[in-house]
């Protein structure tokens, strides 16, 4: 007898179970495709200084007019990302009716190789700048190696009197600086060992830098460097 009831109280809540899962599945499915909850808006809330407006314009109108519940915001977020400039962008349902876009731009630190550019953090995006940028160059995937390697470069170099013009890394890994001066500056590999060759020049030869304009200047040696002044 108390199997039985046991038996038919475990069947009665699997059925009501199972009742509460089909009208919530029914609902959210109702939700989705209900005509009257529809995106009637999608709004770009970001003041753009690069970014391409006509193409932002026109991947956000591919995704007006969907479900406001099911709108794949995603995609949406997805698909700006990959335009000129868009770092970063956010979507968010605003309700009833409306997306709300906002994005972030990149900021161009330097230029990397002939057709791209790269910001602070080392990211590379397409995009072309009228500003005198430095020149980055590397290997395939070391933007970020050579991106960070320029920012501390900067300051190590201020005592020359003269800002950078040109970084590069070789297939070997070894690394040279062209001054806005015209010096250049052969550092060998491992960034770290490089930095302290070119701190021990700058300690030697800060102070007649700008006799050496123009010089190719090989700091690959373990106790001093060469110097070859043009003319």
């Amino acid at each position: 007898m108390w199997d039985s009831v046991r038996l038919l109280r475990a069947a009665a809540g699997f059925v009501v179970g199972f009742a509460t899962l089909a009208l919530l599945a029914g609902g959210a499915y109702w939700l989705s495709h209900a005509a009257f909850f529809r995106v009637r808006a999608i709004e770009l809330c970001s003041i753009l200084e690069h970014a391409p407006r006509e193409q932002i314009e026109a991947v956000m109108a591919r995704h007006a007019g969907g479900n406001f519940f099911a709108a794949p915001i995603d995609e949406l977020r997805a698909s700006l990302e990959r335009l000129p400039w868009v770092r970063k962008a956010g979507v968010r349902r605003v309700w009833p009716d409306r997306l709300e876009v906002t994005l972030e731009e990149h900021v161009a630190l330097a230029r990397w190789g002939a057709d791209a550019l790269v910001n602070a953090y080392g990211e590379r995006f397409a995009g072309t700048a009228q500003a005198e940028l430095p020149m980055l160059s590397g290997p395939a995937g070391s933007e970020a190696e050579v991106t960070r390697r320029y920012l501390r470069l900067i300051e190590l170099v201020r005592p020359l009197g003269s800002p950078i013009e040109a970084v590069s890394l070789s297939a070997r890994h070894a690394w040279q600086v062209r001054l806005a001066n015209g010096i250049e500056l052969k550092l060998g590999r491992d960034g770290d060992a490089a930095e302290r060759r070119l701190g021990r020049f700058i300690d030697a030869y800060a102070g007649s830098a700008r006799a050496a304009a123009g010089a190719l200047i090989d700091l690959r040696y373990p106790n001093g460097f060469a110097l070859r002044v043009s003319g």
